[in-house]
This record gives structure tokens, C-alpha cells and sequence, in this order.
């Protein structure tokens, strides 16, 4: 096991790290940005490392810097999180090359399936069921209008390197396609870098299902079962679940069987995410895979027994699957997540401050994944989320109801918050019922105002 370990990150999850290596007797190192200088993730971890200033940009996405305070503090190996350098497979080969051991995939595995074009090729040499779409990269809009012609409006132009929503544009006709093509790319080349573009089928009311996995750095794939990721604005998760409703044992098994044979064929290693779209037959198509650990892993965690965390330092460390995990995974109850983000529950606006007040709700089967304090600072830098609120039950209706007491405990002040935005969803009809895809947030705030 690892004598000391990086955290290439910030707020919860890098605490969330430093939680699970403590327990495994691994030493831990924070590095911070001069914002992040008084928050919890510098006190708790074993030593500190001040990386830049308040911007990612100058610190927690400096790869020199972070990599300078990993030589300094002498470690083995760099856990990144998620979001910030976690699926960068050049930080990756930079770790390789300074002989720290980056925990997560190998960088070749990380840029295949980071460039989602590549990433859906190989999903469909190994039989997983994708959507209609390009093939390959649409250069010019005459080969866009060409794709689209032959997929059939709508559909949906995405960033060849992308994610969280920019450069995808929805086309629904031939005379709307230039300009949604030369906006696609525009986004796409100014967040990524890279304004290649790909198209898809556009589905109109999907819902939106993702398979967690853990591979070995010996041969071994599992499939931990899936979440149900459809409460979104504007492609954010805003509530995810396990596992979903609409999944049935026989798909559940079928999908994961399939994933585990194209994963093991590709190479992967460590802990991802394989994310699908439901249509309203009920039909998976692949969209994406995340080579990292995800926000909404606790629910995976709760429904499964297994801390992931750890499982990912193991696997890092060498260690074979089947010393990990138990020898029959099975699925116990119910979990849900809210994101409770530092933002106005109905502008959406961000809202960065001091919290005066914060009390988290606990017993049993409640869980508060969070960084933030009384008197600590929201900076204005960074991504909204200042905590995870997790509940598990032997069923749906049990989390729910153990949700809504949960949020009706969580008091933060000083700062708007979205939690009465949840308190509303949980009180939505079609919620409750399970009657939802990724346009229930458009609907729900509809009614809100009407």
C-alpha cells in the first residue's frame, strides 16, 4: 500500500480521499489555491502545500505546480478526484514520467475514451448498443447536413472532446444547422481546445443511466450496477439514484456483461463510469464514459457495501479485485443524492460568501459528504456544489421520506442554497411516482412559475 498521497483537488471530494486513505494508514498531502487556504481539506490532511492563486487555472489546473508540491512532499502516487486534472491523460503521462502513481486509468485508456467519437467506435466493435450517428468527426457543414440527412432529424451535435454540456447544439431541421454547426464549434474550440464535432440521434425525452465499474490492474472487470441520473438543468445533475427503476435484472445483468468484455478488451483500469441514455422503449444506447470517480458515487457505495474510494487506491496499489470485493455483490435497498449547490434555488445564480450558520442532518442511513463549515468562505471560483446529501433505505418510498427530513434539517445561512429547490421536487407528484427524464427539471420550473 502507499506510504503518501497527493490529493489533486479541493472541497468534499478531497476530503472524501483523504477520509479513505486515513482508514487504509495511508499519509496524505493537500495542496490549495491562496482562496482555499482556511478550508477543511488543508486542515485534515497530513501536510499542505499552497499551489498558486485563487484562479484553477493558476493552481489546481497547474500541472508544474502540482506536480512540483508532489516531489516536495516526497509521495507516491496522486488521487485527482473528479473534475479539474482527473481525466487529463497528459497530467496522467506527466505522473508516469515523474514515477508517481496516478490513480485512475492509464493515459492511452484515458484519451480513447475522453475523445467521444473514439470512446463510441469501441463501445460498438464490442456489441454495446450505441445511438444512430456520424461516422466520425462532421469537418464542415456539408458533411453535417449529409450526417444528419441520413440519421434523421433532430439530432445533436457534440463536442468531439467535451463534456457537461458545451459545444452540443440541437439540429431539428436542415435550415437551422449552419449556424447551431458554427456555434457547436465556436464553444467547443474555446472550452476545449478542440472544435471537432460529432452527431448524434437526438432522443426527446430520455432518461439518463450510467453503470459504475472497477477494474483491476490484472485482467478483472465488475459491473457495481447502474444510477439514475435524469434530475438535471441543463445536462447538471441535480438528484441521482440507485438503482433506477427502469432497469430490469435481465438488462441490468445483460449491460453489465457486455461492459465488463469491451473493458477488459480496451485495457481499463481502476474505477469509471459508463453512461447510457434510455429511450421511451426502454432501450440503453451508449454516450460516454467517465474514467474517474463520480460525484453521485456514494449512492453505489450505499446500495453496494463498497467503498469505492478505497477500492480505487487498492486497485492503484496492485491489489486484485477479488481481494476487494465480496465473492456475491449484491444490491440492499435504495439510495438517493441531492446536490446541494451555493446557488439562488430559482435564478440559478451562483452565491459566494461567508455561511453563518451551517447544521447538517444525520442517523441512520443519512450521510453529509461536505467541505464547508460555519464561518467558512464559498469563494467565487469554483463549481458551485458545497455538499452531497445521501440517503439509504430498503426501498424508494423510505428514501424519499428520508430525504425530505434530512433537507428539512439542513440549515445554511449566510448564502443562498438550493435545498428548498429539492424540497420541491421531493414534493412533485410525477417525482414521487418515478415518472420522469431529462426534461423534468424544464416542466417542473414551469409549473413553479404558473
Amino acid at each position: 500500500m502507499f506510504r503518501k498521497v497527493l490529493v489533486a483537488n479541493r472541497g468534499e471530494i478531497a476530503l472524501r480521499v483523504m477520509n479513505a486513505c486515513r482508514e487504509l494508514g495511508i499519509r496524505t498531502v493537500a495542496v490549495y489555491s491562496e482562496a482555499d487556504r482556511n478550508s477543511l481539506h488543508v486542515k485534515f490532511a497530513d501536510e499542505a502545500i499552497c499551489i498558486g492563486p485563487p484562479r484553477a487555472a493558476d493552481s489546481y489546473l497547474n500541472v508544474p505546480q502540482v506536480i512540483s508540491a508532489a516531489e516536495i512532499a516526497d509521495v507516491d502516487a496522486i488521487h485527482p478526484g473528479y473534475g479539474l486534472l482527473s481525466e487529463n491523460a497528459n497530467f496522467a503521462e506527466v505522473c508516469r514520467a515523474s514515477n508517481i502513481k496516478f490513480i485512475g486509468p492509464p493515459p492511452e485508456v484515458t484519451r480513447l475514451m475522453g475523445e467521444k467519437e473514439k470512446a463510441r467506435q469501441a463501445m460498438k466493435q464490442a456489441n454495446v448498443p450505441i445511438l444512430p450517428g456520424s461516422d466520425g468527426v462532421v469537418s464542415t457543414e456539408e458533411e453535417a447536413l449529409e450526417a444528419a440527412e441520413q440519421v434523421g432529424y433532430p439530432v445533436i451535435l457534440k463536442a468531439k472532446a467535451g463534456g457537461g454540456g458545451r459545444g452540443m447544439r440541437i439540429v431539428r431541421s436542415p435550415e437551422e444547422l449552419p449556424n447551431l454547426f458554427h456555434a457547436a464549434n465556436t464553444e467547443a474550440a474555446n472550452a476545449f481546445g478542440n472544435g471537432e464535432l460529432y452527431m448524434e440521434k437526438f432522443i426527446e425525452q430520455p432518461r439518463h443511466i450510467e453503470f459504475q465499474i472497477l477494474a483491476d490492474e490484472h485482467g478483472s472487470v465488475v459491473s457495481l450496477f447502474e444510477r439514475e441520473c435524469s434530475i438535471q438543468r441543463r445536462h447538471q445533475k441535480l438528484i441521482e439514484e440507485a438503482p433506477s427503476l427502469m432497469v430490469t435484472p435481465k438488462m441490468r445483468d445483460e449491460i453489465g456483461r457486455t461492459l465488463v468484455h469491451c473493458l477488459t478488451e480496451i485495457g481499463y483500469q481502476n474505477a469509471g463510469t459508463v453512461e447510457f441514455l434510455m429511450d421511451e422503449d426502454g432501450q440503453l444506447y451508449f454516450i460516454e464514459m467517465n474514467t474517474r470517480i463520480q460525484v453521485e458515487h456514494p449512492i453505489t457505495e450505499a446500495i453496494t457495501g463498497i467503498d469505492l474510494v478505497k477500492a480505487q487506491l487498492r486497485i492503484a496499489a496492485g491489489e486484485r479485485l477479488s481481494d476487494i470485493l465480496p465473492p456475491m455483490l449484491e444490491m440492499r435497498g435504495h439510495a438517493i443524492e441531492c446536490r446541494i449547490n451555493a446557488e439562488h434555488p430559482s435564478k440559478f445564480t451562483p452565491s459566494a460568501g461567508k455561511i453563518t450558520v451551517f447544521n447538517v442532518p444525520g442517523g441512520q442511513g443519512v450521510r453529509v459528504d461536505t467541505a464547508q463549515y460555519a464561518e467558512g468562505v464559498v469563494p467565487p471560483y469554483y463549481d458551485s456544489l458545497i455538499a452531497k446529501l445521501i440517503v439509504h433505505g430498503n426501498d424508494r418510498a423510505e428514501a424519499i421520506a428520508k430525504m425530505e427530513r434530512a433537507l428539512s434539517q439542513f440549515v445554511v445561512q449566510g448564502i443562498d442554497t438550493s435545498i428548498s429547490l429539492h424540497q420541491a421536487i421531493f414534493q412533485d407528484e410525477d417525482f414521487r411516482a418515478g415518472k420522469f427524464d431529462t426534461k423534468f427539471m424544464e416542466r417542473f420550473l414551469a409549473k413553479q412559475t404558473t
